[in-house]
């Protein structure tokens, strides 16, 4: 070859070799970067490890979530490690970082503060790994998808069915944690439902409280407190089944527990028997077990790296996520044997196991004080 050709192929030789060389940086460098945006995935036939961080088993429907998933997640062929964070930020955290450690594909956050649960978000998508907000939104962390009922249904479900029993009178709200982000939307459903009644002054809002960690006792005080000055309550729309317990509580010892009409949610077993006693008015029912599947699947398809194919979204506070949704069901007396008990969340047994023999409907609510 010519000493002229050899001195063009050369240069050229070493140019094509610098641009694959730097096509080759750049393909590491995009792999390794921090929250990458490929992520971790996991073919057919590949082991499935999914991390499931409660914020919470406090309340029953918490209890039920964690054993449907479970069961859920492994009869799909994955496995779940589970941790509970018993409402402490700092120890939900710390389990996000061992849950990480474990070499988890896919993390399930039910997180214990809307905010603070952003920075255990981060650290997941920092190692490649989706994230699901089940049924709590973790705000401003644009987690892969957030799946959770109508939560502004629901509270327009609890308002709707107090103005039916209690067109006009004294309303109590008593709302549930500020660091849920769900008992926000609740109260956008209450309020467009109630805002009719307010403004024609058929209903007086006496107070809107909100309990930390959803603690009932704050609901009992805030009922006897009212109570003791001698204000009259005609219905108490509480943010869950043990808020409307510990209301109940408190109404029962002024002997006006079944006179008051108290809505919940969550159809927790003590709730569903103060429903057939009379004491509570409804509950909002919502089939964990249609959730808990959901999210099992959903989670699936993402450590697959598998589209969603989800075109709802709901607004996080700065991002736009993907929100699976499902309906709540009001439940009430007179359909409890068709919802609840009909799908098997409760078992009739259990339901009516208190209630008292050889009295009719609603004989009781006119009387002084509701039956043992």
């Amino acid at each position: 070859m010519p000493t002229r050709s050899r001195r063009l192929i050369l240069p050229l030789l070493l140019v094509i070799l610098l641009i694959l060389l730097s096509l080759l940086v750049y393909n590491l460098y995009t792999l390794n970067s921090a929250g990458g945006t490929a992520g971790k995935s996991a073919g057919r036939g590949e082991s499935i490890k999914l991390g499931f961080s409660l914020g919470t088993l406090k309340e029953e429907r918490w209890l039920k979530d964690r054993d449907i998933l479970m069961a859920r997640a492994r009869e799909m062929g994955a496995d779940i490690l589970v941790q509970n964070a018993n409402n402490d930020d700092e120890d939900q955290l710390k389990q996000v970082r061992y849950l990480l450690d474990q070499d988890i594909d896919v993390l399930i956050i039910v997180p214990n503060d809307l905010q603070k649960a952003a920075i255990a978000v981060q650290l997941a998508k920092r190692e490649g790994v989706k994230v699901i907000s089940y049924d709590r939104l973790v705000r401003k962390s644009n987690v892969d998808l957030y799946i959770s009922f109508d939560n502004v249904k629901v509270g327009g479900l609890m308002a709707r069915s107090l103005l039916e029993r209690v067109p006009g009178g004294n309303y109590l709200i008593i709302n549930g944690a500020k660091s849920d982000n769900n008992t926000g939307m609740i109260k956008e459903g209450y309020d467009a439902v109630l805002k009719p009644a307010v403004e024609r002054g058929d209903i007086r809002i006496l107070a809107e409280e909100w309990a930390d960690n959803w603690m009932s006792e704050y609901a009992f005080k805030v009922v006897d407190e009212v109570l003791q000055k001698g204000i009259a309550v005609d219905a108490v729309l509480a943010g869950n089944d043990g808020l409307a317990g510990g209301a109940i509580r408190a109404l029962a010892e002024h002997r006006l527990a079944g006179r008051t009409r108290v809505a919940g949610q969550d159809a927790d077993l003590a709730g569903c028997q103060r429903i057939v006693e009379g004491s509570q008015l409804m509950t909002v029912y919502k089939p964990i077990d249609k959730l808990a599947t959901a999210a099992a699947e959903m989670a699936i398809k993402l450590a697959r790296g598998e589209s969603l194919n989800i075109a709802t979204t709901i607004d996080d506070g700065r991002y736009q996520v993907p929100y699976y949704r499902l309906e709540p069901v009001a439940v009430d007396r007179g359909n409890i044997d068709d919802t609840i008990i009909k799908d098997g969340f409760h078992s009739r047994d259990d339901v009516y196991r208190n209630l008292t023999t050889g009295m009719a409907d609603d004989d009781w609510l006119l009387s002084a004080e509701p039956p043992s």
